[in-house]
């Protein structure tokens, strides 16, 4: 797999570094400028909630940018977290890969 041993930054950490701050928004005016509600966006800034689709979408919206970026850094993120965990890097040893198809 192409996963780095250095944890990827949250999309919650991404959002509020690289677009909040810039933009000057506050987690309640964000919140207002996509439709959900203020507790949805602290939650996704600490890290503590993922960002559904249907936030991807919004926020693809409002940044005049792809939901697919929101997605991928969510999806990013998820993956490391999984393969970091120690009970599945011992259950994944023990799987067998198929041989490669001809």
């Amino acid at each position: 797999m192409n996963m780095t041993q250095r944890k990827p930054f949250s999309p919650g950490e991404i959002l509020l570094e690289e677009f909040m701050q810039p933009y000057k928004l506050t987690q309640e005016k964000l919140a207002k400028l996509i439709h959900v509600t203020r507790r949805r966006i602290n939650e996704i800034v600490k890290g503590k909630r993922s960002i559904t689709p249907d936030t991807a979408l919004r926020l693809g919206k409002l940044f005049n940018m792809s939901s697919e970026y929101w997605l991928n850094l969510q999806m990013k993120y998820d993956l490391w977290q999984a393969m970091h965990k120690e009970e599945i890097e011992l259950e994944l040893e023990s799987i067998q890969a198929f041989p490669a198809a001809a």
